[in-house]
């Protein structure tokens, strides 16, 4: 089965000749500007540490229902732990997603909780996040360098942010689930960007200009790269926050694991667009001046995570 958005090699821009970086640069920025997507390999993420997170996470989810809302705290207004099945839903959706999460965040803005009853989950999810991080900011500095703006522009503000690996489990359809649930409603990402460790099925698609839906199939080896809001904010819209959703499974007893990377600037950072990018949208800024952390708990309060 083949890709069916643009593939690169991170290779290229990190010990590529500068002609393979260029291209690189531009690929993916092009990606970002047409459809919001694109597909990683050679990303130096540890494919077994992958695998080995998935089969912990698996074990986590299998565990009694009780056992599991010990590790949901609503003073965290679901940045870490567990979230429950059914409490997350897209914007401007009522019917509730059909999944639940577990939050791993960076452990000097808010303190990790750790499920004692699979003692490696925490361990290896901490292994994982590190990994992600690194590639995060490598891409954000090819991202900076296609805008034309100094190579660290964009991976300054994450340095210390609090980024979020959400481990998600997407169990059998239930037979009672409202008709119009999804694993995940259609959404944008809130985020600067979001990496996709290679989901266990396939299900994710993208919204076209068009109107009609693109299946990104779920591929080994590959990690799925898409702009969030923060970032087309920052960009005024040359960079795509594109509408996606995970539906569901031919098959309503068929379950679903993913691992997305959202990575997030400081809560101080401006999110006002940069006149660069200002001047290359037709000289109009197209959305105010507010700060990341006002931003993000907004966008939490419309999707059931924080309270009004």
């Amino acid at each position: 089965m083949s890709q069916s958005i643009p593939v690169v090699s991170l290779k290229e821009f990190r010990s590529g000749a500068e002609r393979d970086q260029q291209a690189f640069i531009s690929t993916i920025g092009k990606a970002l500007e047409d459809i919001g997507f694109f597909a990683l390999v050679d990303h130096g993420i540890d494919a077994d540490l992958i695998q080995t997170a998935y089969q912990a996470a698996q074990t986590f989810f299998e565990l009694p229902e009780a056992v599991k809302l010990r590790y949901e705290d609503p003073q965290f207004n679901g940045q870490r732990g567990f979230t429950r099945f059914g409490r997350e839903h897209a914007k401007d959706h009522h019917a509730p997603d059909l999944k639940e999460f577990w939050h791993v965040g960076r452990e000097t803005t808010l303190a990790n909780l750790q499920p004692h009853e699979v003692p490696q989950f925490h361990p290896l999810m901490s292994r994982l996040y590190q990994q992600l991080d690194a590639c995060a900011a490598t891409l954000l500095e090819a991202c900076a360098l296609y805008l034309g703006e100094p190579r660290s522009r964009l991976s300054a503000m994450t340095k210390g942010s609090d980024t979020i690996l959400r481990i998600i489990h997407y169990p059998p359809v239930p037979q009672d689930a409202d008709g119009s649930s999804l694993r995940a409603a259609p959404h944008e990402d809130i985020n600067l960007i979001t990496l996709l460790c290679e989901a266990t099925a396939s299900g994710l698609e993208l919204l076209q200009r068009d109107g009609t839906w693109l299946a990104i199939p779920a591929l080994e080896g590959q990690i799925i790269v898409d702009s969030g809001d923060m970032l087309q904010r920052l960009t005024n819209g040359l960079l795509k926050s594109t509408t996606h959703r995970v539906i569901n499974p031919d098959d309503r007893s068929d379950r679903r694991f993913s691992m997305p990377f959202f990575v997030h600037p400081r809560p101080e950072t401006d999110l006002t667009p940069l006149q660069r990018c200002v001047e290359q949208t037709g000289g109009i800024q197209t959305f105010p001046a507010i700060t990341a952390e006002t931003y993000l708990r907004l966008r939490l309060q419309e999707i059931g995570l924080a309270r009004l």
